[in-house]
């Protein structure tokens, strides 16, 4: 076994990414304070070629060295936008028609394996601030609300490491 090469791995340029088709998928952070969560998230949607990722709140935006040191690169060739508001942000992808998925642990919520993402053509992912999650008010506005299953004491998890497993979840069999 060996490693590939950066040329073995088929990287795209910028132009080639931005010409792209993209997965129908938008990740929208609700008051996310890390900026290296910012930029590990961007980084994500970069490598499974999403559509792209709403900041909302007080959400960092690029340009900014310290979503930089862990997007390397991802800010510019990922499609973002800047909302005031969450709820701002979800009133536009509802009119788009994006079934509208937070990512919490709440009443009724579906468990990641039991979701069927290929019922839906255009998703719309919102993860919620590292302290407080979801805002209720944003959670009320949601479709539905899916959550990762945890085992072990602690029933939580990064907000940038829960992206990377639920957006694998939701796009791996679209890839």
């Amino acid at each position: 076994m060996r490693k590939l090469s950066m040329d073995e791995l088929g990287r795209k340029t910028v132009d080639e990414f931005k010409d792209s088709e993209k997965i129908p998928v938008v990740i929208v952070l609700d008051n996310i304070r890390s900026m290296h969560n910012v930029g590990s998230v961007f980084r994500t949607a970069d490598a499974f070629l999403l559509q792209g990722v709403y900041l909302c709140g007080y959400t960092a935006q690029p340009p900014h060295r310290d979503i930089h040191k862990t997007a390397l690169g991802a800010t510019e060739t990922v499609d973002w936008k800047y909302f005031k508001t969450t709820p701002e942000a979800l009133e536009v992808l509802r009119r788009e028609g994006f079934c509208l998925l937070a990512v919490e642990q709440a009443e009724n919520s579906i468990r990641l394996q039991a979701f069927d993402a290929a019922a839906y053509h255009k998703l719309a992912i919102i993860f919620g601030n590292e302290v407080e999650g979801v805002q209720p008010e944003v959670l009320e506005m949601a479709d539905t609300c899916i959550e990762i299953p945890q085992m072990g004491m602690k029933h939580s998890l990064n907000v940038s490491v829960a992206a990377g497993i639920v957006l694998w979840e939701l796009v791996r069999n679209r890839i």
